[in-house]
């Protein structure tokens, strides 16, 4: 076991591990580490704590210091100096008539490099827009293109259920979104029901899925006949409940009448699979997929 810090660069930022190494550090302290991107500010987010050596990525780096007055200081300079960077650095690409959108600018702690993240359609050829700034900056530059998920994320703004946006409050890192988890959730598959404001999957279909797989496990297939626990009764299943663990079953009855009722899975056992086939639905699979990353 190894004892660590988690520290955030940004909001909602990923948390990188770092080493205490005998320093007193709390839940919320300011810190300058050193990354490969050089000497960093950080806030700690996680306090100290024990993990397993196999959940680190050696080489596990220290913790330089404690910030100090002065240090907070110089990063909230660097602050004041990326917005007077993100609107020069627009006039230039104006200048230079390229076809990208500035997203944002961040200034490394040391004065080291000014990154500045951009989107476009396709690839731009920005070497005379690096000349122009590094000549201005008299610094490293480097320009990094991103996609819209990431764009999404420093932008901010409110999602479809009217909060903010669970990238840029507290998600961490992105994690796979399919179109299999909507149709499990027994969601639309309209696009703009399913979509957040990056034009992609929203990330809130990954937080139940787990539960909607391992429901599912425990229910017939959509077709399949069934017989129902207690009762001489047969029926197809003509949909599922995965949230409820129910199923919607077309059920005959023993003077042959047929009736559909809302059974518990756990009453229901498969006689036959695949008796009646699922709709084809009409759906833009091709459009969908456009959504998945």
């Amino acid at each position: 076991m190894i004892k660590v810090v988690g520290v955030r660069f940004k909001k909602a930022g990923k948390i990188y591990y770092f080493d205490p190494d005998k320093k007193w550090i709390n839940d919320g302290d300011f810190v300058i580490v050193e990354t490969i991107r050089g000497i960093e500010f950080g806030q700690v987010v996680v306090g100290p704590k024990m993990v397993k050596e196999e959940d680190i990525v050696q080489p596990l780096k220290k913790v330089l210091r404690l910030a100090t007055e002065e240090d907070i200081k110089c990063n909230q300079e660097n602050k004041e100096k990326e917005q007077q960077a993100f609107d020069l650095c627009l006039k230039k690409i104006e200048e230079h008539q390229l076809e990208m959108k500035l997203v944002d600018i961040e200034y490394t702690f040391d004065n080291n490099k000014v990154i500045f993240y951009f989107t476009a359609d396709g690839r731009i050829d920005f070497r005379e827009l690096v000349k122009d700034l590094a000549s201005i900056f008299r610094t490293r530059i480097e320009l990094r293109q991103i996609g819209v998920r990431d764009e999404a994320k420093m932008i901010g703004g409110l999602g479809p259920c009217g909060r903010p946006m669970c990238c840029s409050s507290f998600l961490g890192e992105f994690y796979p979104v399919s179109i299999k988890m909507a149709k499990e959730q027994k969601l639309s598959l309209n696009p703009s029901k399913i979509s957040g404001i990056c034009s992609r999957l929203m990330c809130c279909l990954n937080y139940e899925h787990q539960v909607y797989e391992e429901n599912i496990k425990l229910l017939p297939d959509v077709g399949d006949r069934v017989s129902i626990a207690g009762t001489k009764k047969t029926g197809i299943v003509l949909d599922i409940n995965p949230l409820f663990k129910t199923a919607r079953v077309n059920v005959t009855k023993t003077d042959g009448t047929v009736e559909i009722e809302e059974i518990s899975g756990e009453d229901l056992k498969v006689v036959e699979e695949g008796v009646l086939k699922q709709k084809h639905e009409d759906i833009n699979m091709a459009e969908l997929r456009e959504l998945e990353d």
